[in-house]
């Protein structure tokens, strides 16, 4: 009876063959890579708003590192304690000036929009210090009357080229201002990532470098290492110098009575990232003084500049900018300029260091395509006799 059965003829399937007799439409592994593109894809767009503070953690972290490390050997390796430590003193010593400039310079800014205003609306006379700047006064007094002194003529100027008009620069300053919880939230987001970056940092390099050895073997070590000399290079030479020329030409704008002395010393500092920027500012302001009726805090202070600058370029700079990392003057401008236009304040640090991060690999495959290949020895063949 069994067997009889089995030589029955069986039903045809309404669905085809069964699935171990058939291939699948997508394999295993695409389905498995569509999967992971999907995952990462959802998780780009639910957690972007947590790039800007992750981003500024690692920048800070990758920054202070060195210097982390030399916290643990005091401390006897305790990571956890370590972290909190440099927590605290990244807040004490960046996180607390940084807010208090910042509040300083937002007044001020606001007395500058409102004086703009009015400036707009019933025009501004020429200043006499402006008549009286040195071989440039005559042309800086036409140039006011036409853009800034009869009515309407300074919110043509601004549309021009910014193309807002004044009344939205002014209430955008207003938000700007109003913003301070969505700030403190970005603040405190960027320290938790930070402490975990303190914290658990090495252990993540790890597991990315067992990762990076199979997408890039035998060049993963030397890219990845480019990203701490890059960030260690950009940030400690540019903005630690940056914000210490700010720091200390802003103390010498205050005490040579320069009006908005903390917004000018902040705009300076901003300058200072750029070739040539510092030097620039405080001569505009120093001829300012020199234009006012004041020309002994404006030699003072030109004098002063000068000598600041020449200390830092000629010892400080130097010493904090190492490593195989240096940017010229083009892609610094670009990641610059590009970063602020991205990511705001942060992109000041982010974008120089994406634009070096890429000239350096850049420079990596420029070498080995001009580094000259050595041939492969040949091994001599051994001819033997016959019969041997």
């Amino acid at each position: 009876m069994g067997t009889r059965e089995r030589d029955f003829p069986s039903e045809p399937r309404l669905f085809g063959r069964p699935a171990y007799d058939r291939s699948a439409l997508i394999g295993p592994m695409s389905a498995a890579r569509w999967l992971l593109v999907f995952v990462l894809l959802a998780g780009v767009y639910f957690f972007h708003g947590f790039l800007v503070p992750v981003l500024a953690a690692l920048v800070i972290g990758f920054a202070s590192w060195p210097l982390y490390r030399r916290l643990l050997a005091a401390i006897g390796g305790s990571r956890t304690l370590g972290a909190t430590i440099a927590i605290v003193l990244v807040v004490t010593f960046i996180v607390a000036p940084i807010s208090i400039a910042a509040i300083y310079s937002v007044d001020e800014f606001r007395a500058w929009a409102a004086w703009a205003i009015k400036a707009n609306s019933v025009g501004a006379p020429v200043p006499n210090w402006v008549l009286q700047l040195p071989g440039i006064g005559a042309w800086s007094g036409e140039q006011w009357e036409r853009h800034i002194g009869h009515p309407g003529a300074l919110g043509e100027l601004v549309q021009l080229v910014s193309g807002s008009n004044i009344g939205n620069i002014y209430r955008g300053l207003v938000v700007v201002g109003a913003s301070a919880f969505n700030s403190f939230l970005t603040l405190l987001f960027m320290l938790i990532t930070l402490f975990f970056v303190y914290r658990d940092g090495e252990g993540f390099v790890a597991q990315l470098d067992r990762l990076g050895e199979r997408i890039l073997p035998m060049r993963w070590e030397r890219v990845s290492r480019i990203v701490p000399l890059t960030i260690s290079s950009t940030v400690t030479g540019m903005g630690v110098i940056a914000i210490g020329e700010g720091i200390v030409l802003g103390l010498a704008y205050w005490l040579a009575g320069v009006p908005s002395p903390v917004t000018l010393g902040i705009i300076t500092g901003f300058m200072a990232l750029v070739p040539g920027g510092a030097p620039l500012s405080f001569t505009l302001v120093s001829l300012y003084l020199l234009a006012s009726g004041s020309p002994f805090h404006g030699l003072a202070l030109g004098i002063w500049g000068t000598v600041e600058l020449f200390i830092v370029d000629k010892t400080l700079r130097p010493r904090l900018v190492g490593g195989p990392i240096k940017l010229p003057f083009l892609p610094t401008f670009f990641g610059l300029v590009g970063g602020v236009k991205t990511m705001g304040f942060l992109g000041l640090f982010v974008g120089p260091v994406l634009m070096a991060l890429i000239v350096a690999i850049w420079r990596e495959w420029l070498h080995e395509v001009t580094t000259p290949v050595e041939p492969a020895r040949k091994t001599p063949a051994i001819i033997t006799a016959p019969g041997e």
